[in-house]
C-alpha cells in the first residue's frame, strides 16, 4: 500500500514546498527593508493583471515547458540530462540556418521546417553524450555539462566568424526574412478597440509547447516506446530480462530529450528576437530541471510549474523596475523554490506520509 495518495504527492507536496519558499522569501525581503506584501502585489500586478504582463509570463512559460519536458524524458529513463541549455543553443543554430537560407512563402511553412531543424540539431547535440553513456559508461551528467560549454563556444564562433552580417558589431545573425516571423499574441488577439498584449513577446510557439505536452503524455503512457523508457527507468535489470535494450533506450530517450530542448529555440530565436543571438537561452535549460522536478515529470505538472517560473521571471522584472529590490533577489526566490521542491522534498513528504499513515490506522 502506498504511504500517501497520488493526489497528495502531486498537489500537496509541491504546494507546501512553494508556501515554505514563499515564507522564506518574505523574510529575505523584510531583511533588506522592503515590504513583502507590497512586493507580492507588484509581482502579481505586473505578471498577471495586465495582458502585456501575461504576454511576458507566457513567453517565459513556453521556454520552461520545452526544457522541463526535455529533462522529464531523461528522468523517466533514469538519466539526468543537464545539457538542455547547450541543446537549446544548437537548436537555435538549426532555426537560424533554415530561416536565413531557405526562402519560405509563409510563416506556417517556416515554422514547420524550423521545428524539424531545431529538434534535429538539439537531438544530434544530445547524441554524443547518449552514445558515451550507453556504450562507454561515461556519466550523462558530466558529459552534458561539458557539452553546454562546448555549445556556447561553437555558437560564439559561428556568430562571430560565419553568420554575422558584414559591418555588424554584435555577435548575432541578420534579421530573419519577414515571411519567417511568427505571429505574436498581439497580432492574434489585439484589436483597434482592445489593444491586448501590447509589446509582449508571447507568440504562436506557446501553442506548440502545449501540443508538446500532449505529445509527451501520449508517448510516455500510450506507446510501447514510452512503456519501455519507463520500464528501463524503474529497473534496468528487469528491462533487460524483458528484452529491452538499454543501449537503444538510452540513446532514443536522449535524442527525444535533446530534440525537445532544441525546440525551445523556436520561441527565443524565431518568435522573439527574429534572429539568432548569443545567450538567447538565458538559463532556461537549467530552470527546466526545477520544472521537471516540481512537475513530477508529468506534462500537466510541468505546464503548471513552468507557469509558476514564468510568473517569477516576469514578476521579478517588475520588482527590479519599480522597487529597490535587486533583480538578483528573484534568483534567490527561484533557488528557494528549487531547494524545497527538489533537494528538500523529503522534508515535506515524510511528515505528510506519517500523517496519512496515522489517519489510515485510526480509520482502519
Amino acid at each position: 500500500m502506498d504511504k500517501m495518495p497520488a493526489w497528495a504527492d502531486a498537489v500537496l507536496v509541491p504546494l507546501i514546498s512553494i508556501l515554505l519558499a514563499a515564507v522564506l522569501s518574505a523574510l529575505v525581503i523584510l531583511a533588506i527593508g522592503e515590504n513583502p506584501v507590497d512586493a507580492s502585489k507588484l509581482m502579481v500586478e505586473g505578471a498577471l493583471m495586465r495582458s502585456a504582463g501575461w504576454g511576458y509570463t507566457l513567453y517565459y512559460t513556453t521556454n520552461f515547458i520545452f526544457t522541463g519536458l526535455c529533462v522529464a524524458v531523461a528522468f523517466h529513463a533514469k538519466m539526468f540530462n543537464i545539457g538542455g541549455e547547450g541543446q537549446a543553443m544548437i537548436g537555435g543554430l538549426g532555426v537560424a540556418l533554415v530561416c536565413l537560407f531557405i526562402p519560405f512563402p509563409h510563416w506556417s511553412i517556416a515554422l514547420l521546417v524550423a521545428t524539424l531543424a531545431a529538434g534535429a540539431f538539439g537531438a544530434l547535440w544530445a547524441l554524443i553524450p547518449a552514445y558515451l553513456q550507453a556504450k562507454r559508461g561515461s556519466h550523462i551528467v558530466i558529459t552534458t555539462i561539458m557539452f553546454n560549454f562546448i555549445a556556447a563556444a561553437v555558437l560564439n564562433y559561428v556568430l562571430v566568424n560565419v553568420l554575422r552580417p558584414q559591418g555588424a558589431m554584435d555577435p548575432a545573425t541578420a534579421k530573419f526574412p519577414e515571411a519567417t516571423q511568427l505571429p505574436t499574441f498581439q497580432d492574434m488577439f489585439a484589436t483597434a478597440e482592445n489593444p491586448l498584449f501590447r509589446g509582449s513577446p508571447a507568440n504562436v510557439t506557446f501553442f506548440l509547447a502545449v501540443l508538446a505536452c500532449v505529445a509527451f503524455w501520449f508517448l510516455m503512457w500510450r506507446t510501447k516506446l514510452g512503456y519501455e523508457i519507463r520500464a528501463f527507468g524503474h529497473s534496468e535489470s528487469a528491462a533487460r530480462y524483458a528484452g529491452i535494450s538499454p543501449v537503444r533506450i538510452t540513446i532514443v530517450a536522449m535524442l527525444i530529450s535533446g530534440g525537445l530542448a532544441g525546440m525551445m529555440a523556436l520561441n527565443t530565436t524565431m518568435g522573439e528576437a527574429e534572429r539568432l543571438v548569443m545567450n538567447a537561452t538565458e538559463g532556461a535549460g537549467f530552470i527546466g530541471i526545477a520544472v521537471a522536478l516540481m512537475g513530477r515529470s508529468h506534462p500537466v505538472g510541468i505546464f503548471l510549474a513552468a507557469l509558476l517560473f514564468g510568473f517569477l521571471y516576469q514578476g521579478g522584472a517588475e520588482l527590479a523596475l519599480w522597487t529597490n529590490i535587486p533583480r538578483e533577489l528573484i534568483t534567490v526566490i527561484q533557488a528557494l523554490v528549487i531547494l524545497f521542491t527538489g533537494a528538500l522534498d523529503n522534508m515535506v513528504r515524510m511528515p505528510l506520509e506519517r500523517i496519512f499513515m496515522a489517519t489510515r490506522r485510526r480509520n482502519g
